[in-house]
């Protein structure tokens, strides 16, 4: 026995990332299919601990950043990241993070003060997967398969036929969509079945991580709570993240690089290293997730009408979640695109642009990571066996050694150049010029409206955030009144392009500003900009929706 089900679009895999997907796509107006193989209900994997600023932007225009800020973490919690020799050992420096209570108002920290209306939410994955599911399940252009499995698809011109089989009945189910997406993880099976390989560094770290329960552990520390404690020390080396502020804790016990099989090294011995804790102390284990950092990175993203995000299209060394929120971002990308083509304004070859602009990106971030990762290593290894000396030798060498682990780690936890900095230089959908976009680090950038970049973030006098007036449409931002913008109106009426004047008046918050007229896509990157409209306007407008995309 076997149904048949449609959809415009058709995602395989409910983790974030193809919940994200479904919910942007929902938001635009389009009809879509989620298939997981997991049941109902059935909790998330413990990983995945932060959201970065640039994901709760998209999650404040889906309208549920709210509801994430206030999830995880007691609102009281520090969210500092504190280097010790074991968690309950001598702290060696603090990066300070404000507490989600003073997330929006704190100005004291390496992370406040950031171009934006969304900063960044430590939360882990469990807690974040329900509110996206639940928001799903409460959203009527999303169809929910749950404990489903995904089984082969077929294309052509005209469309994608996937097979599914329910897992509990065995009932097949044909779905036929327009377009299939695989956000289904680093064993992608929708990957595999468009060819596409990954390729890169296949070792960068290994990893043996777990789950536990405690009740005593957050009363042993000897200095204050902290959201993350990366402990070094000669003997273990590791990260421990407070996941519930109470009782639930994630251990990372990163291997030498002699350790190759995980089940060779000790975890419970390890894990007690790391914490400094004695035979005495009792946990409870509730899962391992152990894993192999990686820097992998799919030779195509596509093929005609099948797309690959996030772990499906890469993998990366799993530090601050930068591995999650970088499918977000491909998923952010991904959707305005196949909206603006299934809601009739766009050209099929505005769909091109996913590639172009999400593959290089992944490249160039994926390369961050893996120098960050090496130099992580260098940095556990380099631990001298007197760290833990007592006297004022000891107190040197430990503040040389915090403040290397500092200066580093700034870089990971409070990341303003991946999460704002990059940008779609090589995009066939925008419109190039000879200025340059700024270049920019993990830990740097520098706001910009060269197209490519994303919009330079502002409030309003009355406390509005920019982004909050953008919507799914194309916005003209006009910062001189007297420019005559009719031919962008009559452009779009023409072409059926849904486009937002916006009347911006100049001042300090526009000093990003540097052309009266800047034209923004509706994933909030700059497609263009002037100080005239162009020689020909009609001609900008194809270009932007793929029309003449080359």
């Amino acid at each position: 026995m076997s149904t048949t089900v449609q959809a415009p679009v058709l995602v395989v895999g409910a983790g974030p990332v193809g919940l994200t997907l479904a919910l942007d796509l929902a938001w635009r107006g389009i009809d879509v299919i989620v298939v997981e193989t997991r049941p109902c209900g059935e909790p998330p994997p413990a990983k995945c601990n932060h959201v970065s600023a640039r994901t709760m932007e998209i999650y404040r225009r889906l309208g549920i950043a709210g509801e994430i800020r206030n999830a995880g973490l007691p609102g009281d919690y520090p969210n500092d990241v504190s280097f010790r020799t074991t968690f309950t050992g001598i702290e060696l420096a603090r990066i300070p993070i404000p507490c989600r209570n003073d997330r929006y108002s704190a100005t004291d920290g390496p992370d406040t003060g950031w171009p934006t209306p969304e900063p960044p939410h430590r939360i882990n994955q469990i807690y974040l997967e329900p509110i996206l599911s639940e928001r799903a399940a409460a959203t009527a252009e999303i169809s929910l398969y749950w404990h489903t499995e995904f089984k082969s698809l077929l294309q052509n011109e005209t469309g994608v036929t996937a097979t599914l089989q329910s897992i509990n009945s065995g009932e097949t189910v044909r779905a036929r969509c327009d377009y299939l997406v695989g956000c289904d993880g680093s064993s992608s099976t929708v990957r595999r079945s468009i060819g596409s390989r990954l390729s890169g560094d296949a070792v960068l770290q290994r990893c043996q991580s777990s789950f536990i329960r405690s009740e005593t552990l957050i009363r042993m520390q000897s200095e204050a709570a902290a959201w993350s404690t990366i402990s070094l020390n000669p003997r273990r080396s590791g990260n421990v993240y407070a996941i519930d502020g109470k009782e639930l804790w994630i251990i990372h016990n990163y291997l030498r690089e002699e350790e190759t099989d995980f089940n060779s090294v000790d975890r419970d011995h390890s894990i007690r290293m790391i914490l400094g804790v004695d035979d005495l102390f009792r946990y409870d284990t509730l899962a391992h997730e152990d894993w192999i950092g990686r820097r992998l990175v799919a030779d195509r993203f596509r093929d005609r009408r099948v797309f690959i995000c996030g772990d499906a299209a890469h993998i990366w060394v799993p530090y601050a979640g930068y591995g999650m929120n970088a499918g977000i971002a491909d998923a952010a990308n991904l959707s305005w695109l196949l909206a603006a083509h299934l809601n009739g304004w766009a050209d099929g070859a505005v769909l091109d642009a996913y590639e172009c602009e999400r593959l290089p990106i992944t490249d160039q971030v994926s390369r961050f990571v893996m120098n960050h990762t090496h130099a992580m290593v260098r940095q556990r290894r380099a631990v001298p066996d007197e760290i833990e000396t007592a006297g004022a030798a000891g107190d040197a060498l430990r503040r040389e050694i915090g403040q290397h682990a500092y200066d580093l780690n700034v870089r990971q936890y409070c990341a303003a150049g991946l999460n704002f900095g990059y940008f779609y230089g090589g995009s066939p959908i925008i419109s190039h010029e000879t200025q340059v976009a700024p270049a920019y680090s993990m830990a740097s950038f520098t706001p910009s409206t060269v197209p490519g970049c994303r919009l330079p973030h502002f409030f309003f006098q009355d406390g509005r955030s920019l982004y909050d007036v953008l919507g799914p449409e194309f916005t003209l931002l006009r910062l001189n009144g007297r420019i005559d913008v009719s031919s962008f109106t009559e452009a779009v009426e023409l072409r059926r392009v849904p486009l937002k004047i916006l009347d911006i008046a100049p001042g300090p918050h526009t000093a990003a500003y540097e052309h009266g007229l800047v034209l923004c896509r509706p994933d909030q990157h700059v497609a263009w900009r002037g100080n005239q409209p162009p020689y020909d306007t009609l001609a900008l407008i194809d270009r932007v929706r793929g029309a003449t995309a080359k």
